[in-house]
């Protein structure tokens, strides 16, 4: 059970002594002190000690930030940390995927052609090795349809690998990567498919075309483009295991991440907080997008596939509490809280898990961000899919959310209602 007395008496000393609200872009040190609030719950719960006492092995790296709201709802966000280290690599995964989702929805907009919206038909070519097509395909289903917005509730419903890889090469590698600089992410990089390209083949990205909705009339032509310049590699050489999996055998050297996407999980978590709390941000960092694309990524991070009424994800594999790891890990029998929302984007690869999350407690009245990655691989083997999610990784998100969740239901603040745009129904689809 928690020490709730004594965790209190922490957490008011805790915010009491923050020196700011957390800024929404990443501080550019490699490590933060650990916060001895966060210290206290990680500690507080039997279920989070055996991957906390052993958080070097585990590569263990967490924020949690209280939101605290004046009498105009105007948020205040309070981090605290636990082994925060941006230059501690961990594998993003699918985290890339919300950045690569906004990114879209604004670059739409600045094109500004009519006809052209996040439902206009999108089809793309091939122009170089280690492209695959994906063809204008009409249909009566809409959500059949190849659109930014198909694939943008694709990657944040399920997290769908292809409709990243359409994203991906509509913004372009260097375009996308310039924009996360302008945007205050200088150190991130999203420079690969998840598809087994090389990586000069990921610096070439297709041809595309998109139709009218409406018409079938070409509203806008995109052609076959190349990133000429390189990105650095913040980091330098990155290697991680003893060993890796490649052609079906064990190869007795590490796996070579120098190359992949990178992206600190402060930098993530500051990329969720844009995208939902854009008003909090000053007018140079805030993305260009209208209302309405924000409440469409709003609904899809929130949403798991059977709410979400998305025709392709009505199969009993997606289950009611789908992809929302910090509450209730990854348990098909898990049932959703009524009254609680978890805007979240979630990373599982080469034995690291991640999740980053909202929680909007319209029961309890309380909001906070928790983000949290691990790596569970037990035999140090890459590859090799013999990694420790289900006995490790999920049950520890799990049980670390509900540890602030409760630790949250009792903290001493002044209550104000939670916005009714992440409380209330939604009818952007």
């Amino acid at each position: 059970m928690i020490r709730f007395a004594a965790l209190l008496t922490v957490g008011v000393l805790g915010t009491a002594l923050a020196l700011s609200p957390a800024k929404t872009s990443p501080a550019h040190v490699a490590t933060v002190p650990n916060s001895p609030l966060l210290d206290s719950l990680l500690h507080s719960d039997a279920r989070l000690l055996p991957v906390v006492n052993r958080a070097e092995a585990y590569e263990l790296q967490i924020i949690y930030t209280q939101i605290n709201r004046d009498a105009q709802q105007r948020p205040t966000f309070v981090p605290h940390h636990f082994r925060l280290n941006a230059r501690q690599y961990f594998n993003p995964a699918s985290l890339v995927k919300l950045p690569t989702a906004a990114l879209a929805l604004e670059k739409l907009n600045d094109l500004s052609r009519p006809g052209l919206t996040r439902r206009s038909p999108m089809q793309t070519g091939v122009a170089f090795r280690c492209q695959t097509p994906a063809p204008y395909n009409p249909s009566p289903d809409s959500d059949q349809v190849n659109t930014v917005g198909n694939y943008i509730k694709r990657m944040l419903l399920v997290s769908d690998n292809h409709a990243y890889n359409r994203l991906y090469e509509f913004l372009g590698q260097g375009p996308l990567n310039a924009r996360l600089a302008e945007l205050g992410y200088p150190e991130s990089r999203i420079v690969r498919r998840f598809a087994p390209c090389d990586t000069a083949a990921n610096r070439y990205t297709n041809p595309i075309q998109f139709r009218s909705a409406a018409t079938a009339e070409v509203v806008y032509q995109q052609p076959a483009a190349v990133n000429l310049h390189p990105l650095s590699l913040p980091l330098g050489r990155i290697t991680k295991g003893r060993a890796h999996q490649a052609g079906g055998r064990i190869i007795p050297q590490p796996y070579d991440f120098t190359t992949a996407n990178y992206l600190p999980l402060l930098s993530i978590t500051s990329l969720l907080q844009a995208v939902l709390f854009p008003d909090a941000l000053p007018a140079a960092q805030r993305l260009r997008l209208t209302a309405t694309d924000y409440a469409f990524l709003r609904y899809y991070l929130h949403h798991t596939p059977h709410s979400s009424l998305y025709n392709m994800y009505k199969g009993s594999r997606y289950f009611d509490a789908y992809k929302k790891y910090l509450l209730y890990g990854r348990h098909p029998t898990a049932t959703k809280e009524p009254g609680l929302r978890i805007y979240n984007i979630v990373g599982m690869s080469h034995g690291y898990l991640a999740d980053v999350a909202y929680f909007a407690d319209s029961t309890h009245q309380t909001e906070f961000m928790l983000s949290a990655v691990l790596y569970v691989n037990k035999d140090g083997i890459i590859n090799d899919g013999a990694y420790e999610y289900e006995t490790v990784g999920l049950p520890f998100l799990a049980a670390l959310g509900q540890t602030i969740r409760q630790y949250e239901s009792r903290r001493p603040r002044l209550v104000r209602p939670i916005p009714p745009d992440f409380t209330t129904p939604e009818t952007i689809r």
